[in-house]
């Protein structure tokens, strides 16, 4: 007779094998998570001790990690994030170097939340953590072929005294994304999916950002795509929201009450409003250019185009939308109205059955190929 692997047992060998190399943890909790598993399957808790990580030393006390523990999820370890002095540089330190991004070891999977997203890519966890207060889920998860949500700003506890930041998670889909929000939201309600084609408005830069034009024509393909399969219908509504770059750095810096700040706040939203009346959503790209090299994106802010929502507060999501030439993931941006997390999971999970399915890293395809 054939023994099964437990899930954990699964995702902690894939750690053993893949992360001397990629980098992705600075902790592994192997006999806590086998626990876990142990007590949530006996006791048959909803997530029957799903394998999952937490974004850094500190994850395992944040209200998210609290909320899947209860529930039955088995926490396997902490993952990196930017180490001292390497903010630019390499986006995640973990114990055995730098994070290096699954697809392309030249490359930062971005961060912060660097090593919850190639955890999830290359199948060391079945979901992670994350936190963004500029782009910090959304960045890694397009620069790693995942999927990744940046929740409603306020929505759930958050340690950030600016109100910039927010929870969130990363996963290998929107579906596989479910059950965080199912058990980390009080009143959770599933919504059905979603009529088509979903009303949206395309932007390529929001009105004000540069974009590589190789990472645009990715998205506006994947665009195309949508529009074709009657999954989404494009509005005509233009986005020209005002660069939010020194509103964002005056409030992270302790000016909430700055008045240009205020005024580009006051402005965004009301434009915001209007693009996302009667329930719309609006698309951009999630980063202006490509995943970078270890020493830095230089002059680029590789959160051009995600931080515009933790300034405004609106939910946010990343999707797989195909690749450049040089093999690096692009991320499609999924931006809805704030409050309505649950409406734009399933509108996200309506546009990834659209798009083609996003393929594992070479890593990830080498160690399944080895069990």
């Amino acid at each position: 007779m054939t023994r099964t692997t437990s899930a954990v047992a699964r995702a902690l060998e894939r750690i053993g094998r893949l992360d001397p190399a990629l980098h992705a943890f600075v902790e592994v909790w192997p006999d806590g998570a086998l626990t876990r598993e142990r007590e949530a399957v006996a006791r048959r808790l909803p997530l029957g001790g799903l394998p999952f990580a937490v974004k850094g030393p500190s994850g395992i006390r944040s209200f998210a990690a609290r909320r899947l523990i209860a529930a039955g999820g088995s926490p396997v370890g902490a993952t990196s994030v930017p180490g001292p002095g390497t903010h630019w540089q390499t986006w995640g330190l973990g114990a055995h170097g730098r994070t290096v991004n699954p697809w392309r070891a030249d490359r930062t999977p971005g961060g912060s939340s660097a090593g919850s997203a190639v955890a999830v890519a290359a199948g060391m966890a079945q979901l992670a953590t994350g936190s963004d207060g500029a782009g910090s889920v959304r960045i890694p998860a397009a620069w790693c072929g995942v999927f990744g949500l940046k929740t409603t700003n306020g929505l759930l506890p958050s340690p950030d005294r600016s109100g910039l930041a927010s929870a969130g998670v990363l996963a290998r889909s929107a579906a596989a994304a479910e059950p965080y929000l199912r058990q980390v939201l009080d009143g959770y309600e599933p919504v059905a999916a979603p009529a088509l084609p979903l009303p949206a408005v395309y932007s390529e830069d929001l009105g004000y950002a540069e974009v590589d034009p190789e990472v645009a024509a990715v998205v506006r393909a994947a665009v195309d795509r949508l529009v074709a399969t009657g999954t989404v219908r494009l509005l005509g509504r233009e986005a020209a929201l005002l660069d939010p770059v020194g509103a964002w750095t005056a409030i992270r810096g302790g000016s909430p009450d700055d008045p240009e700040a205020a005024r580009v706040r006051r402005t965004n939203d009301e434009r915001l409003a209007g693009l996302l009346a009667g329930g719309a959503l609006l698309l951009t790209p999630v980063t202006p250019n490509r995943p970078h090299g270890h020493e830095g994106p230089g002059d680029l802010y590789s959160t051009a185009l995600t931080w515009a929502f933790n300034l405004s507060g609106h939910p946010a999501a990343s999707l797989p939308a195909g690749f450049t030439g040089d093999g690096c993931p692009v991320g499609l941006q999924l931006a809805a109205a704030r409050g309505t997390d649950v409406r734009l999971l399933a509108a996200a999970r309506a546009v990834e059955d659209a798009l083609p399915a996003a393929p594992v890293p070479p890593a990830a395809g080498r160690a399944a190929a080895g069990r």
